[in-house]
């Protein structure tokens, strides 16, 4: 797998933690010269951060879902601050 570009985004929460796990098993390994572990560190590090965002901009997605009385369910927009 090419290394990831420090600047370039996952495509998306799967791809982040897709990312993320082979970053893992590499520094489980530990056969990486230091720079290159540090490297992926700082990186694997990134992918977390990002991941957690996207869980935490779900979870409030899901919070917003609100039950009325008479039984129905709607969902409110959530601004999550990204541009589209």
């Amino acid at each position: 797998m090419a290394a990831r570009k420090k600047d370039e985004a996952p495509q998306n929460f799967e791809d982040a933690m897709q990312r993320l796990d082979a970053i893992v098993a590499k520094l489980e390994e530990d056969k990486l010269p230091l720079d290159e572990m540090l490297a992926r560190y700082e990186e694997g590090v990134a992918l977390a951060r990002y991941c957690g965002e996207k869980l935490e901009a779900a979870e409030q997605k899901v919070r917003l879902i609100a039950q009325k009385a008479d039984g129905t369910v709607t969902l409110e927009e959530f601004d999550d601050g990204e541009e589209t």
